[in-house]
């Protein structure tokens, strides 16, 4: 397991990318299962209640596109990035309707640009289109629940010679777009999140951003509740596997993730900073060398001990 090489090492700057602004995403989104983890047509629903049973969600996708994709949620990090940067250059009237080329898209997410990315592209645009969502989450007194797709619309212009995609543009959702708009609900996110290649580890790197942040001492999560948070359909024993797998890989930007246990030794995982990750793992080792020294430093003792006794009796006939 390895991370995707950027297909962009270099910097264009003909090409106007992410890689120079602030990268983010809607927090309430990050730490929720709203996304398929696996690139192969999933039409099974994802079904969430949170532990306080406040807070739920439901995915449902139509057979003829399946649900959308942790690696199509790439888009509205796109989408949500720039919006970002347009309200900290001023504008005031913020559009619902972006936009761009598919090439600029493409590049912006790290992605290739040849033939088969643009068709991608397109079934990513008609998964978020397609997409069904209902949720508490944002829950009035007036207003119980919503239901919203990713996107209204979408186009894709082609050049009518060549067949070439030239320009596009997506509708945001009244639901996507209000919680962008809303300058506490966005999280910024590392820019090597978007060549993480597993949808596992995608998906533990947005709950870490959400919930770990920048706190000391890091955050513990059951297993079982991070299963749920991922919306993984797997197994319980297959999602151990697999992120025992993400664990030892230890692939995700600006997080380590430790194996442990809550106080009723329920499985668990930590997840830190890599700094206090790397300290913590210093100190570690360093304590373990001096108990080995100690020990050894024991050892000798007790053998000098036994030496000096032997000559004492040696001495002594």
């Amino acid at each position: 397991m390895s991370k995707r090489r950027d297909p962009h090492p270099e910097f264009d700057l003909f090409i106007p990318a992410l890689g120079d602004i602030s990268l983010k995403d809607q927090r309430e989104v990050m730490e929720r299962p709203f996304f398929s983890l696996q690139k192969r047509k999933r039409l099974k629903p994802i079904e969430y209640h949170s532990p306080d049973g406040e807070a739920w969600v439901r995915v449902q996708a139509i057979p003829d596109y399946g649900m959308a994709t942790i690696w199509d949620a790439d888009i509205l990090i796109w989408a949500a990035s720039t919006l970002n940067r347009m309200k900290q250059q001023g504008v005031n009237d913020l559009p619902r309707t972006l936009t761009t080329t598919p090439y600029d898209l493409l590049r912006a997410i790290k992605r290739s640009t040849g033939g088969r990315d643009y068709q991608e592209l397109q079934s990513a645009l008609l998964r978020l289109q397609t997409t069904s969502i209902t949720t508490s989450i944002r829950a009035t007194r007036r207003r119980q629940k919503a239901g919203f797709n990713w996107l209204d619309s979408w186009t894709f212009d082609t050049d009518a010679e060549t067949e070439q995609p030239r320009g596009m543009t997506l509708t945001l959702s009244d639901w996507v777009y209000e919680g962008i708009v809303n300058e506490k609900s966005l999280l910024t996110m590392h820019p090597n999140y978007f060549l993480l290649s597993g949808g596992l580890e995608r998906a533990l790197y947005r709950i870490a951003r959400k919930h770990a942040g920048n706190q000391r001492g890091g955050w513990t999560c059951r297993v079982e509740m991070l299963r749920d948070k991922t919306g993984s359909d797997a197994a319980p024993k297959e999602f151990n596997r697999m992120l025992r797998r993400a664990i030892e890989a230890d692939q995700l930007p600006e997080y380590g993730m430790v194996l442990t246990e809550t106080a009723d030794k329920s499985p668990a995982v930590l997840f830190q900073l890599r700094g206090e990750t790397e300290a913590l793992a210093l100190a570690k080792k360093m304590r373990e060398e001096e108990e080995r020294r100690a020990r050894f430093d024991t050892d000798c003792r007790r053998t000098e001990e036994v030496d000096a006794r032997m000559d004492q009796l040696a001495n002594q006939r």
